[in-house]
Formats: structure tokens, C-alpha cells, sequence
């Protein structure tokens, strides 16, 4: 989805309005999330950008998009423009070295166990 929306529409109002971009996004999310994913791949991930138009747009996280919709609205702009792309996502694991230690490291010794007994 690449796409400038508009906050200001000549018969709604601008907090219904933005909830309307909110929800429609929001779905767009959800009907990629719902698409079959191949057989290598382990969720479905999204680049996002967001920007008052599309030569200044940043790249964002996928969990700021509402915040960033909000924000629109209370600095007063007309319109913004908001790209999400969506991509294969690989899980990864930790190291199992690093959590063995923060086990170890939290975990009481046999000694503490015997003497509270």
C-alpha cells in the first residue's frame, strides 16, 4: 500500500476521519497477514514509511503507524502519505549459550535448596 491519504474531507469531520484511515489500514494489515505463506518463510513482515509526502517519508515501525496518524491530526495537516510493504519474515533464535547463563545465573543452587528445607 502506497498511498496519500487525506485528513480533510469537505463533509466529515477530522477525528472521524482519521479513525477511518486507522481502520482501513489496519485492515490492509490484517488481509496480508491472512495470505498463505510459503513454505521457507515463518510470518509475514512490513517496511513502513510515513511522511507528509512521498520524498520526505522515514522509515517507521509497524507499531508506531497509529501514533504517527494521531500525530498527523493534532499538527494540523491536510494529508500525509503512508507506504507499507509487505515482506517474508524469518524468525531467528537466541544463542543458546547466553540463555543457558541467565538460567544459571537466576536459578538457586542445590546448597540454598537443602539448607532451607
Amino acid at each position: 500500500m502506497k498511498k496519500t491519504f487525506q485528513i480533510t474531507h469537505p463533509k466529515l469531520p477530522v477525528p472521524r476521519r482519521v479513525e477511518a484511515i486507522k481502520h482501513e489500514v489496519k485492515k490492509y494489515i490484517k488481509r496480508e497477514r491472512n495470505k498463505k505463506l510459503p513454505d521457507d518463510v515463518d510470518f509475514w513482515d512490513f517496511d513502513c514509511r510515513y511522511g507528509v509526502d512521498e520524498a520526505s517519508a522515514e522509515e517507521i515501525h509497524l507499531s508506531e503507524i497509529n501514533k504517527y496518524i494521531s500525530q498527523a491530526e493534532a499538527n494540523g495537516l491536510e494529508s500525509f502519505y503512508l507506504e507499507i510493504l509487505v515482506k517474508s519474515g524469518i524468525r531467528t533464535k537466541k544463542p543458546r549459550a547466553i540463555k543457558d547463563v541467565v538460567e544459571a545465573e537466576t536459578a538457586p543452587s542445590s546448597d540454598e535448596e537443602e539448607s532451607s528445607v
